[in-house]
């Protein structure tokens, strides 16, 4: 059992510390994760409100034969496809860069190179494969986990992943991008 599933039980069974620890430990990434289906940053960060809503308010059952992230993640992603049945439109896909301190500043600009690439070719991707690389390279999740925020099964899931890599490369290939 992860961390949000044990605070997530505190907080069904009446600790708000629970809920508050939930928030903390998943807003950054969950944002990040929703901003995927928006494309509008603050739209993502709405929708992660409204999931923590959710969750704080209809405590929907988890069942705990995935992750908690993942459970967390697919109401995120069900909220997201709600909004975005009902507005039919989305705004593109911008770079989300971060530069770190203390590094030297060729690396910091050659990193930042490669970021704004990998972003780029994101967004030149189908909204699937953009989903699955994202899940599985930036979130760290599983095939399994992947699999079940997405909808889709393990064996559908790593056959999308592959096609993603492939169409990943080819387009970062196309822009010339150099992997060294």
């Amino acid at each position: 059992m992860d961390n949000g599933a044990s605070s997530y039980r505190r907080y069904l069974e009446g600790d708000d510390n629970g809920l508050v620890e939930i928030i903390r430990d998943y807003k950054d990434g969950l944002i990040l994760w929703l901003y995927e289906y928006t494309h509008d940053y603050h739209t993502a960060e709405e929708l992660c409100e409204d999931t923590f809503v959710k969750i704080a308010v209809n405590k929907p059952h988890f069942r705990e034969n995935s992750s908690f992230k993942t459970f967390l993640y697919a109401v995120g992603r069900n909220l997201a496809l709600d909004m975005l049945r009902k507005r039919r439109d989305t705004l593109p896909l911008e770079d989300i860069t971060e530069l770190s301190d203390g590094e030297n500043i060729e690396q910091n600009y050659l990193r930042e190179e490669r970021r704004v690439a990998v972003h780029k070719a994101l967004g030149v991707l189908k909204a699937e494969y953009r989903q699955v690389l994202w899940l599985t390279y930036f979130e760290g999740l599983s095939n399994k986990e992947s699999a079940k925020i997405m909808g889709k099964t393990v064996h559908g899931t790593q056959a999308l992943l592959s096609r993603a890599r492939k169409a990943m490369r080819a387009v970062l290939e196309e822009a010339h991008f150099d992997n060294s």
